[in-house]
């Protein structure tokens, strides 16, 4: 295996359940918030998604 790819495992392993792996959803969540009325439960299942990966 090529040094690279033993790095890409490492640092996905070091990762996992890491905030950082969670900010996308977060970030998707925190906007769907910002539109009116239907926001919050467009919201919900990026707040899951978010939950599951950092709880």
């Amino acid at each position: 295996m090529s040094r690279r790819w033993i790095a890409w495992l490492l640092a996905c392993s070091a990762l996992s359940g890491c905030g950082v792996v969670a900010a996308p959803c977060r970030v998707a969540s925190a906007g769907l918030k910002m539109v009116p009325v239907v926001g919050h439960v467009a919201a919900a299942p990026t707040d899951v998604c978010a939950d599951v990966i950092d709880p």
